[in-house]
């Protein structure tokens, strides 16, 4: 996979509500009810992420998910991050 070019990365921002770029990763923090209702969509985004062979970075406080994606293997942002991105959107929109 290649990086994404600025303009590439840009463009897909635009259709990822809350998703911006930290630390050189494709970022956004999630929070839910209660630790139950954060670890369901963790579990659901690790059955996910599996079956494409693309994990997230991810960090877990009670009701908060914090989720960094990049590919690794080019240090960067490409599309398996968008991907990505859009399938945790679906798990996070489809739980309210």
């Amino acid at each position: 996979m290649a990086l994404l070019s600025q303009e590439q990365l840009q463009e897909a921002l635009l259709n990822l509500r809350g998703w911006n770029v930290k630390e050189g990763a494709l970022f956004k923090s999630f929070t839910f009810a209660d630790f139950q209702e954060a670890f369901s969509f963790m579990t659901q985004v690790a059955l996910a992420a599996e079956k494409m062979n693309h994990h997230p970075d991810w960090q877990n406080s009670y009701n908060r998910v914090e989720i960094y994606l990049k590919s690794h293997d080019v240090n960067g942002i490409t599309e398996r991050d968008i991907k990505l991105a859009q399938m945790i959107e679906k798990a996070a929109t489809s739980r309210k």
